[in-house]
């Protein structure tokens, strides 16, 4: 079922950004553009459509502690992230060494891919519609998880939550975090938005 929605959304959306007509627009894009946008400048009260908070772009990173010692494992992760982006993923390497943890300045560490335009909203409706209804016992996103300046940061516990991913073919349960950046320049302006475009949040802030 989940395969067939990930089918049903990417047919309704139209074709890839490569190749695709000049017009094309993800479902999610037009229906912040046509519907969300006026009504969150109404909601939020501010002067004109382009103080409208929206998408910047969404950050995917994979962290993988063995690749260190294991390159085949950080091989699998890049594999995993590009599929469940539609975008090729990157290594992620150290930024400063770590010795209690054995990591040097330059190691890689994980996998990372940033998305933007077309892709970060396909990607975005996946998440919504797909993915995020497989969690066990979901009851609803963080509030909390807002960052103070407008940014949502989800952390997923296991990869296989998205349909393109084949639990058989995994070598190992990963989890990866999800960053959502919006123009938004406050907590609230982003909650508006990010629950306008779906994004299940929890009526109570959890503890």
């Amino acid at each position: 079922m989940a395969r067939a929605r990930v089918r049903e959304i990417r047919e309704e959306a139209g074709p890839p950004e490569n190749g695709a007509p000049a017009d094309y627009k993800p479902r999610l894009k037009v229906m912040y553009e046509q519907e969300l946008r006026g009504r969150l400048k109404d909601e939020l009260g501010v002067a004109t459509v382009m103080d409208v908070p929206r998408l910047r772009k969404i950050t995917l990173n994979m962290g993988v502690g063995e690749a260190k010692t294991d390159a085949k494992q950080l091989d699998a992760a890049i594999e995993e992230l590009t599929t469940i982006a539609g975008q090729r993923a990157q290594v992620r390497r150290a930024r400063k060494s770590i010795a209690q943890f054995k990591i040097r300045t330059g190691m890689p560490v994980g996998a990372r891919v940033t998305l933007r335009g077309a892709r970060m909203y396909e990607f975005l409706d996946r998440l919504v519609s797909i993915a995020l209804p497989r969690i066990r016992d979901f009851r609803g996103l963080n509030p909390r998880s807002l960052d103070g300046r407008g940014n949502f940061s989800l952390g997923i516990a296991e990869q296989i939550i998205f349909p393109e991913i084949n639990y058989d073919d995994i070598q190992q349960v990963r989890g990866l975090d999800v960053a959502i950046t919006t123009t938004a320049k406050t907590d609230e302006q982003a909650l508006a938005l990010l629950r306008g475009l779906g994004l299940p949040f929890a009526e109570r802030e959890q503890p």
